[in-house]
């Protein structure tokens, strides 16, 4: 079902449920004192829009199916200076271990706009392996939720042992997500482990 909104001076915007984020721009417009429309620049969009973007990634973790219906997920967004961090942990994991892969990981999480870190509480009762299971599903729904936005990511387990190293979430099990908004996926165009 298409819904239409109407704005001053512009013809009715229209948009599908699959297309709302859209609308999530919506709000940052401002009208000045003459009745115009501000400029906003692709950077700050893009910027927002990733923010966005995470938290309907770590809705759809918390609202996904879980065993026995006990909820164990915990969820987090890392940006900025954590995130950095969180980057060079992975660096240092890689070299220490002599992973490679880790090292091109970490250079992944610099360059995406933000991190979405999902991760599972053990209860300490046989249902741990059911955990597991919950925390595959949440994966896959906040995956699924930045790709019907045409946002770039990829699950890493490299970034959960990391952010479990540096104790960002209070959970067992760590996995990360990192999403991208750029012209071309920095995911699937990454060097070969033999050029790192």
């Amino acid at each position: 079902m298409r819904r239409c909104q109407k704005f001053p001076s512009f013809p009715p915007v229209c948009y599908s449920p699959q297309a709302r984020a859209v609308n999530l721009y919506v709000r940052n417009m401002v009208n000045d004192e003459r009745g115009f429309w501000m400029l906003i620049k692709s950077e700050d969009l893009e910027r927002d829009a990733a923010l966005d973007v995470a938290r309907l990634m770590l809705v759809a973790a918390r609202t996904a199916p879980k065993a026995m219906g006990l909820d164990t997920i915990v969820t987090a967004i890392v940006g900025g200076e954590d995130q950095n961090k969180l980057a060079d942990e992975m660096e240092r994991i890689g070299k220490e271990k002599n992973l490679p892969r880790r090292i091109r990981d970490a250079g992944n999480v610099r360059n995406s706009q933000l991190v979405a870190l999902i991760g599972v509480k053990y209860t300490g009762d046989p249902s741990n392996e059911l955990k597991l299971v919950d925390l595959g599903i949440a994966l896959g729904s906040a995956s699924k939720i930045a790709s019907d936005l045409n946002v770039d990511n990829r699950i890493m387990r490299s970034i959960g042992e990391a952010a479990e190293n540096m104790k960002l979430l209070q959970a067992d099990y760590v996995l990360g997500i990192p999403i991208s908004i750029k012209g071309k996926s920095i995911f699937f165009d990454r060097p070969p482990i033999g050029t790192l």
